[in-house]
């Protein structure tokens, strides 16, 4: 039994490296798989950012609380506002740059000692 498996071996091994058609063939499609073991992963990926960008698209931010909402709607369904602005990838970034200092946005908490009587 390990004879054949052995004789099976060296028969693939024979055709892989001797110059025929059949050879070429299996070389043929050794590579082709490993080619395309490489691009899924690739195209899936890109097929992953295409759809992050149609779904960024389709996100708007509602004036009124700053909910993003995936829908445009006519009512946002937090505050009830009808004013929505479509979301800009930089969002994030440009609502840092706004004039009120971020010390009046926040809330300043100090420790105090209570003496138990």
């Amino acid at each position: 039994m390990q004879r054949s498996n052995a004789f099976l071996w060296i028969a693939l091994a024979f055709l892989l490296l001797l110059p025929t058609a059949a050879g070429r063939v299996l070389l043929d499609l050794v590579g082709g798989l490993m080619v395309l073991s490489l691009a899924i992963p690739v195209l899936l990926g890109g097929i992953g950012w295409v759809g992050w960008k149609i779904l960024q698209s389709n996100i708007v931010t509602c004036q009124g609380c700053g909910n993003r909402i995936f829908s445009k709607s006519v009512q946002c369904p937090i505050c009830g506002s009808s004013s929505f602005r479509d979301a800009d990838v930089n969002d994030a970034n440009s609502s840092g740059s706004s004039s009120i200092p971020a010390s009046s946005a926040t809330i300043d908490i100090t420790a105090e000692d209570v003496e138990s009587e």
